[in-house]
């Protein structure tokens, strides 16, 4: 699994434009219990509803009057202190703020009373999955190619995530889109080298470049890579069938020459078995015929057919 822990590489994160820096950090808002202020608040509404009874079946005029006022002012100040309750589930947060100030964050789940007057905005901080569609890329080598990454992503600090970016939702897709097309570009499909990085044939060193490149990408919105990995990787369609005959002459050498390796190994075996227990003398023309014969029988794609000499080796 990649991590955001992975240190980034300097080759990759070289080209990573420089994000400015936050200009605010999210805190803890200042919040009470909302089970004994939903409590208080209907205990208002109860007195102001007594409180207008009262006042309409009063006959002094001047109770009458106080009574209706301060009802009618208890009820709505009970009613605006309802408007302050904020229900918060697990995995979600609310953001406050007080006249367009940031006043905090509310992560603690439950029934929460804020500042009626605030308003309150709710961000997930669940775990997300964000999956790229098939991007059309050439690599290294400029060979065109087909890929594709899903993203293991959270919300860490959800002030930056709500007043850094525009909309971190669309932020984190589109830095993921461009983190995935500068790592196909830096990287070919498939190296000529032996000791050189593909993206074929070092998927986790190619995954972790790309988890660090993505951190420093989306670091400004205050969301965290929790692991990031290819999901598709392909040659394009038109050239498609000539990679894969290119990949197929590959293997062909490559078998060739690890039985071409052990043929010789096994000749090389055999004619010292020979000469350690003396079982025929073969000077150096019948060595030649020997290793020549068993070379055939070792490396041939086919049975090989007996011959048999009725004469000597020489005629």
């Amino acid at each position: 699994m990649t991590t955001n822990n992975s240190a980034p590489a300097v080759g990759t994160t070289a080209d990573v434009p420089a994000m400015p820096a936050p200009r605010v950090r999210e805190f803890t808002a200042h919040s009470v219990g909302g089970g004994l202020a939903l409590l208080l608040s209907l205990v208002g509404l109860l007195l102001s509803v007594g409180m207008l009874v009262g006042g309409g079946t009063a006959s002094a005029t001047g109770a009458k009057a106080t009574l209706i006022t301060v009802g009618v002012l208890l009820g709505l100040a009970s009613f605006i202190a309802l408007c302050g309750l904020n229900t918060v589930a697990p995995g979600e947060a609310r953001v406050v703020q007080l006249f367009g100030r940031y006043r905090g964050t509310i992560r603690q789940d439950g029934l929460r009373w804020v500042n009626p007057l605030t308003s309150r905005a709710k961000i997930s901080t669940r775990v997300r999955n964000h999956e790229t569609p098939v991007l059309k890329v050439n690599d290294a080598y400029g060979n065109p190619i087909e890929l594709a990454a899903v993203v293991v992503w959270k919300v860490e600090d959800t002030a930056q995530a709500s007043f850094e970016v525009d909309d971190f939702l669309e932020f984190v897709a589109t830095q993921t889109e461009a983190a995935v097309r500068h790592i196909a570009i830096e990287y070919p499909y498939d190296a000529h080298e032996e000791d050189g990085l593909s993206l074929r044939g070092n998927a986790e060193e190619i995954t972790e470049k790309l988890a660090a490149e993505l951190r420093l990408r989306v670091e400004a919105a205050g969301v965290q890579i929790i692991e990031s990995r290819f999901t598709h990787l392909a040659y394009a369609p038109e050239i498609a069938s000539a990679m894969l005959q290119r990949q197929q002459a590959g293997a062909v050498v490559a078998a060739r020459r690890q039985i071409v390796d052990g043929a010789v190994g096994m000749v090389e075996a055999a004619l010292a078995r020979i000469t350690e227990q003396d079982i025929v003398q073969l000077d150096e023309e019948r060595k030649a015929a020997m290793v020549s014969n068993l070379m055939v029988v070792l490396c041939g794609d086919r049975a090989p057919q007996p011959v048999l000499n009725t004469g000597t080796l020489y005629q």
